[in-house]
């Protein structure tokens, strides 16, 4: 298994094909309540993306955008199904910090669902801890805030 790690920005043709792919797996999994969170995964304000590839194919994807001046927030984190148990969302979340980190940032923040349990899961084993939810998620019970120094 050859694994190719690639630094892309928002305009990427894989990175948009994986977030299309997260965005049908959030509807499945979410259902409705989706809805009120799709407004919150636009991109357009994300230039810091990260794309996986396995044997040239792209797999994985994550991003981050600045939150402030000291802190970055993860976005669009993704592993296709197909490549999920391969430890590839630790190798994702691992090179988004420190993506983040050489670009200056001293904290990550991200935000998933309460039913969400693998990502709480890996979020947690990669350092995270649960946070306050943050500014556009304050109110919604079923966001996750989480919170590393990195």
């Amino acid at each position: 298994m050859n694994i190719e790690i690639i630094k892309a920005d928002n305009k990427n043709s894989d990175f948009i094909m994986l977030i299309n792919e997260l965005d049908k797996d959030l509807r499945e999994r979410n259902g409705e309540i989706q809805d009120q969170y799709d407004k919150h995964n636009k991109v357009h304000n994300i230039n810091d993306v990260i794309i996986i590839y396995v044997d040239n194919k792209p797999v994985a994807c994550g991003a981050f955008k600045e939150y402030n001046t000291e802190t970055a927030e993860l976005k669009r984190i993704f592993v296709l199904k197909s490549f999920r148990g391969q430890g590839l969302s630790k190798l994702l979340v691992n090179s988004l910090e420190e993506f983040a980190s050489s670009k200056g940032y001293r904290y990550a923040i991200l935000e998933t669902g309460r039913k969400h349990i693998e990502a709480i899961n890996l979020y947690k084993k990669s350092g995270y801890t649960i946070t306050e939810n943050y500014d556009p998620y304050i109110g919604m019970p079923e966001s996750i805030c989480m919170k590393k120094t990195i």
